[in-house]
């Protein structure tokens, strides 16, 4: 029933009811616009420790300069490869409970692309150290940028003593270095080959080359051995005829052709073809499937230094063998082992730093003492890797275990 104030008609009533009931609504829109701009400027409840963990970096961040492109791009390959079979290795447990993450740049076996490329790393990514190069010349400009922006660097293969000494206390390497390796090749051309005489061509535009051939004849001179002659060419050269025509009436026994498996393969053909009859020798540059390629039958025979063999049975070894072959198709290279124990060293002094500060790592680094697939490394005062050497003999278009040489 409906109740009536007196004087009041029906459609009066039911319309003040309207009136009223449009007006509490409109207070409760207001007052809820003002609770929400309050509730706006309210701080924030502090994030439970789950968002702040989700919050925090989850990568550390890793370069690595190698030659993907140019002369000697199978080095690259071998490398990065590698190196991403460590990071997997990694991240299957964490490194101080995050993941690794590597940005990979390609210097094209130039030392002023590796100068950009390390220091686009460095300025650009945010890396905490760098992995790479492979050659001496690209590391040599690489080092000095390390140290000076406290960044530790490794280098995998890079064997000439400058990498080091001229590159300051950040730079550190996994293999061993030229004076030691010339020793080795020296020792095993006299006391296995028995030669008593030898030449060098080496080219005069690389540090590598150029140390490993001037090594080579002070530890072969050493050993009684006489360097009947010292050829030298340019980089990028491709006729070694004139030089090859001076050693040929010397008849050297051995020849150190001190150079990368391309120059190496088109010198030992050239002087096949001259006839020159005398036994190859080299160091680790001769590393590379494409050796046989490109020398043939000329290159056969052949023997090089070098910082581990696939033949090996150690655990080590026959472990990153099987992987390495079960994700590339093919067995992995002194290249391939280098890179990734350069890669191993390197996360395994992330973790015992505790820390990504770049004065850490390197101390930690200093203090390596680690099995590897090329052996047991601790460094010297240089940052030098103190091991082995093995050399190996060319047969075919397949590399043989030939010996294990210390100097």
């Amino acid at each position: 029933m409906d109740v009536f104030k007196e004087g009041t008609t029906k459609r009066e009533f039911l319309k003040g009811g309207n009136v009223m009931k449009k007006k509490s609504l409109a207070l409760f829109v207001c007052f809820v616009m003002i609770a929400a701009m309050f509730t706006g400027c309210a701080p924030k409840a502090p994030a439970a420790s789950g968002e702040q963990a989700a919050a925090a970096p989850e990568v550390i961040k890793v370069g690595a300069v190698f030659p993907m492109t140019g002369d000697v791009a199978t080095f690259g390959e071998s490398s990065k490869n590698a190196v991403s079979i460590a990071v997997e290795e990694a991240n299957a447990k964490g490194v101080l409970g995050k993941k690794i993450e590597v940005i990979f740049e390609d210097d094209s076996n130039t030392p002023a692309n590796s100068a950009n490329a390390i220091q686009k790393l460095i300025s650009n990514d945010k890396v905490v150290a760098v992995i790479g190069s492979v050659s001496s010349k690209c590391s040599i400009a690489m080092g000095p940028i390390a140290t000076q922006n406290k960044v530790p660097m490794i280098s995998s293969t890079s064997t000439n003593p400058k990498v080091t000494t001229d590159g300051g206390e950040y730079v550190f390497r996994a293999c061993f270095i030229d004076p030691f390796q010339g020793t080795v090749i020296a020792k095993f051309a006299t006391e296995t080959l028995k030669a008593k005489t030898a030449a060098v061509l080496y080219d005069v535009s690389n540090d590598y080359s150029k140390g490993l051939g001037d090594y080579f004849k002070a530890g072969f001179e050493k050993q009684g051995g006489q360097v009947l002659a010292m050829e030298s060419y340019n980089g990028g050269d491709q006729d070694f005829n004139a030089q090859l025509t001076k050693i040929k009436p010397m008849n050297p026994e051995i020849i150190l052709l001190a150079d990368y498996y391309n120059t190496v393969g088109l010198i030992a053909k050239q002087a096949r073809a001259l006839g020159i009859t005398a036994t190859f020798v080299g160091g680790d540059g001769w590393d590379s499937a494409d050796l046989y390629k490109v020398g043939g039958d000329a290159i056969d025979g052949g023997y090089f230094s070098n910082h581990y063999s696939a033949d090996d049975t150690s655990p080590l070894v026959v472990d990153f063998r099987k992987n390495y072959e079960a994700k590339f198709g093919k067995t992995p290279d002194a290249l391939a082992a280098l890179a990734y124990d350069a890669a191993k060293i390197l996360f395994a002094a992330i973790e015992k730093a505790g820390s990504t500060d770049g004065a850490k790592i390197k101390d930690a680094m200093k203090a390596t003492d680690l099995e590897v697939v090329s052996g047991k490394v601790t460094f010297d005062q240089d940052r030098n890797p103190i091991k082995g050497a093995v050399m190996i003999k060319v047969v075919k278009d397949k590399y043989e275990f030939a010996a294990k040489v210390n100097p």
